[in-house]
């Protein structure tokens, strides 16, 4: 799926963490209404495949949650 098929909530560019658009993010899947992450990646233990672990800041997610109005 490409970027942008996905709504961005998060990450402006210039923001904390954010260089060059490359930051992490949190976007929102609109046809089945999942979140997609974007964060560096978590190697504390290991996952199914097809699976990942992503790190993002406590900030990131907080914004995603006021983009949803949740």
């Amino acid at each position: 799926m490409a970027r942008t098929e996905l709504t961005r909530l998060t990450g402006s560019p210039g923001g904390p963490n954010c260089d060059d658009d490359d930051c992490p993010n949190v976007y929102l899947r609109t046809r089945t209404g999942t979140l997609v992450i974007q964060g560096d990646r978590y190697e504390g233990f290991d996952v199914p495949v097809g699976e990942a672990l992503v790190e993002i800041p406590e900030h990131v997610l907080k914004e995603a949650v006021r983009a949803l109005g949740w």
